[in-house]
């Protein structure tokens, strides 16, 4: 499908200078956040150490959404098929169900209610009932945007925080979206002009799925909403698999389902009347070019920002008329939000934590120091191998595409256990590595960048050996390993793409499984250049860290950290994550940030540690990332012996017939992983990604879909 692209036109009416530079340049302590809902007192509650009162708000929650613009036919079978899709949509929101059918469009609404439990439902339209919305996710500044609407001469009649989407774009059209502090995915139709329009969140939070079929556009909040009314679409994209094995998710727009297309993050479709389609980004992550002035006088400056930055992001996404929890791993990140929570604000929070049997992947010492430091209600699930290769097809069934680790099973039983206390809302620590340098692959490019400048040198790459101490079979335990396996791609020291060398050429020893007849239908492509044709044309003008931080969001982060690991394994078990690292505003304050403040010699996230270094204790705050894992091939045999769903599906019978992989190739690898011999990262991942492959064809192209 072939979008035209253009700029987002300027907004009916525009916010005032003050306005637009207070919301675009970053954190400025001296002034409010214009429709962010920063309180400017902010600065001073940290000096006094002040507590925010806990907020009753009135706004919805996330949930899921469906529908279909275009020749919708026979009502009855309009309303047939927007139910068949949002049931589908259940385990996201089983609380209730909303339509919405006119001339040209179908809207459908699942419910999980969090906030404005009584008049929240959707779909949600104007005063006039000419635009009409339904909505995936939280508009955390709504009660600012409310008020400020209201002056304008808006009238409502909810207390939701959806209403105030409809009422942005009809002051301000396609900027609407400008306005909004959240993570959503929205489908908003303008009925004066027939015109539908899809917009997602800055960060990808939130998911967003489209398909043109049968004279319609087909959208919904998981792609299996759209294989149950057009099984036509349920057809593995050969590119999108390839693309997934490589770079660990299909890349934007694309998805492992032909012509079915996500909506990148940060970014807005709209449909006209006559069928035309204009994709606008709306925003990106962005950085400033090397030389350019310092953005903060001193490192103590930005660190007075950002802490009161984080506590204001903490503070709106406590917004919930639910209990709220947290996810506690013992690490930096999600020890710093609950730290804040119980710190500045009276909300109370139950923490959850997932705990393992191998101590390699285990934590739980860190998680009940920050228990008793915090003095938490505390709950851990610990997970068993047995329990991961039980519940990975589920996983599969959810994530809809491949998967290379099997980290998000353990997370997908934790949010099960959340339900299962009665919560419905968990904050989490994700984004923190990926806005403020925290990832071994950004120290790992800065050694290599090292050493690539003298690539002789004996002592350089000698540095490596203070990266991945937490691995049992580590890369640089071995240093004539380490100087081979990070000696690849040193020649690419000038290209964006850098430092995702190493780890692409691992993932991408996966395809070396693939059907012959597969890898010709796809062609040949280097899976680099094609990768920097998607980059900004001006990314080399960044400092380097700034380039690998692009390509991390862009690449791990949306299209796979937040969604496997994130959105669908919480919404599997209809609970809500919220990210307050992922705040735009935190994006923006973090890509300020001179990279030196974000690794300073081979010390990951400085200046985090430096503005929560009063909450947390030393041994917290001075810990080295350790990144969340847990076991991969090896959950699958049980001495030597595989469930019986894991022989079936990558037996020769059933490879052959599936025809996406060579029948022989897998055979030694499933007898290698059998043996307990794979344990390098190429092996595990080849096995973990043949098994989800597998695992989708049975489910879905087969029609057991069920989820």
């Amino acid at each position: 499908m072939m979008w035209r692209v253009k700029p987002l036109q300027p907004a009916r009416k525009r916010a005032s200078d003050t306005e637009r530079t207070a919301c675009s340049s970053g954190f400025n302590p001296a002034i409010a956040f214009c429709r962010s809902g920063f309180n400017p007192t902010m600065a001073r509650n940290l000096a006094t150490n002040e507590r925010l009162p806990r907020f009753s708000g009135r706004h919805r929650a996330m949930c899921g959404i469906a529908g279909f613009s275009g020749n919708l036919g026979n009502a009855d079978q309009t309303r047939a098929e927007l139910e068949t899709m949002i049931h589908t949509l259940h385990h996201r929101g089983p609380d209730g169900y909303g339509f919405h059918v006119d001339a040209g469009i179908g809207l459908a609404h699942a419910r999980l209610s969090i906030i404005d439990l009584a008049t929240g439902d959707q779909p949600i339209h104007n005063e006039r009932g000419d635009v009409w919305t339904v909505f995936n996710g939280e508009i955390f500044n709504y009660v600012e945007l409310r008020a400020e609407l209201i002056a304008q001469g808006h009238r409502f009649y909810t207390q939701s925080d959806t209403e105030v989407i409809v009422h942005l774009y009809d002051r301000y059209g396609d900027r609407f979206v400008d306005h909004l502090n959240g993570q959503f995915a929205i489908a908003l139709w303008d009925a004066r002009r027939r015109r539908l329009v899809l917009a997602r969140d800055r960060a990808g939070i939130r998911p967003l799925f489209h398909t043109r079929a049968r004279g319609r556009i087909w959208f919904a909040s998981e792609i299996k909403a759209l294989l149950c009314v057009l099984p036509e679409r349920a057809r593995l994209h050969a590119a999108g698999l390839v693309e997934a094995l490589t770079y660990w998710a299909p890349v934007d727009p694309e998805t492992v389902f032909e012509d079915v297309h996500s909506l990148p993050p940060g970014h807005l479709l709209a449909i006209e009347a006559d069928g035309r389609e204009t994709l606008t980004r709306y925003w990106d992550w962005t950085f400033p070019e090397q030389g350019s002035p310092a953005a903060f006088d001193s490192v103590e400056q930005a660190t007075d920002e950002l802490r009161a930055l984080l506590i204001d992001a903490v503070r709106l996404q406590l917004r919930a008329d639910v209990p709220v929890g947290a996810y506690l791993s013992g690490g930096l990140d999600s020890s710093g939000i609950v730290a804040m929570i119980r710190g500045f604000t009276d909300t109370p929070v139950r923490t959850f934590s997932v705990a393992f049997e191998d101590a390699e992947f285990d934590e739980s010492e860190h998680q009940q120091a920050m228990v008793r430091h915090l003095g938490t209600d505390h709950t851990t699930l610990r997970c068993t191998r047995a329990q991961i290769a039980e519940a990975f097809p589920r996983l599969v069934r959810h994530a809809e595409a491949p998967v290379l680790r099997t980290a998000p099973v353990p997370l997908m039983l934790l949010s099960r256990c959340v339900r299962e206390q009665g919560y419905k809302v968990v904050l989490t620590g994700e984004g923190a590595d990926e806005v403020f340098g925290g990832y071994d692959i950004f120290k790992e490019a800065k050694v290599r960048r090292f050493w690539a400048r003298q690539p002789g040198s004996t002592l350089r790459p000698k540095l490596l050996g203070r990266l991945y101490g937490y691995l049992e079979n580590s890369p640089v335990s071995n240093p004539a390993f380490a100087e081979s396996f990070f000696g690849q791609g040193l020649e690419h020291i000038e290209r964006a793409i850098f430092a995702h060398v190493p780890r692409w050429t691992t993932s991408q020893r996966a395809l070396n499984f693939l059907a012959p007849e597969l890898r010709a239908s796809v062609g040949s492509r280097n899976a680099l250049d094609w990768y920097e044709q998607h980059l900004p044309a001006d990314i080399m003008r960044w400092a380097p860290l700034s380039r690998d931080q692009y390509v991390e969001a862009k690449s791990l982060l949306a299209a796979y950290l937040l969604a496997a690991q994130g959105d669908r394994v919480a919404a599997a078990n209809s609970i809500e994550g919220r990210v307050p690292y992922l705040d735009h505003r935190v994006i923006e304050f973090g890509n300020r940030l001179p990279p030196s403040f974000k690794i300073r010699g081979l010390t990951e996230k400085y200046l985090l540690r430096r503005a929560l270094a009063g909450l947390l204790p030393t041994d917290i705050v001075t810990r080295t990332k350790q990144p969340y894992r847990a076991p991969d091939s090896a959950s699958f045999f049980v001495n030597g012996k595989a469930p019986d769903y894991v022989s079936d599906l990558l037996s020769a019978e059933r490879i052959r017939k599936a025809g996406y992989f060579d029948a022989a190739s897998v055979g030694r690898l499933l007898d290698k992983c059998r043996a307990g011999k794979a344990t390098g990262f190429a092996d595990n991942q080849a096995f973990v990604g043949i098994l989800s492959t597998m695992l989708l064809d049975e489910t879905f192209l087969r029609g057991k879909h069920d989820a």
